[in-house]
C-alpha cells in the first residue's frame, strides 16, 4: 500500500474499522477502477488480449525497422568515408590525376 493509503487505513482502524474489511474495500475499489479504465479505452471485450498482443507485435516491428534503418545508415556512411579515403589516397599516389580538360 502507498503511504497515503496506509495512513487512511490506520485512521479508519483507530475509529473502529476492521483492517480485513478495509483491505476488502480497497481491493474491490481497485478492481472496479481498473475495469472502468479498461472499458473507457475499449479493452473490456473478449478480443482485448489479442488486440494487446497485436499492438505489442506492431511496436516490436517498428523497433526492428528503426534499428535496421539505423544500421543501414551507419553502414552507408562508413562505406562512403572509406571510399573517399581510398580516392584521396589514389590521388596522392598519382594513380588519379586531377587535370582539367
Amino acid at each position: 500500500m502507498t503511504g497515503i493509503l496506509e495512513g487512511l487505513v490506520a485512521q479508519a482502524e483507530s475509529q473502529g474499522a476492521a483492517r480485513v474489511t478495509l483491505q476488502a474495500i480497497i481491493e474491490e475499489a481497485a478492481d472496479t477502477g481498473a475495469a472502468r479504465a479498461l472499458r473507457r479505452i475499449g479493452l473490456m471485450d473478449d478480443g482485448a488480449g489479442g488486440d494487446i498482443k497485436e499492438l505489442r507485435q506492431l511496436v516490436q516491428g517498428w523497433r526492428d525497422v528503426k534499428s535496421s534503418a539505423l544500421k543501414s545508415l551507419v553502414g552507408w556512411v562508413v562505406r562512403s568515408v572509406v571510399a573517399l579515403l581510398l580516392f584521396a589516397l589514389a590521388f596522392k599516389l598519382g594513380l588519379v590525376r586531377g587535370e582539367r580538360p
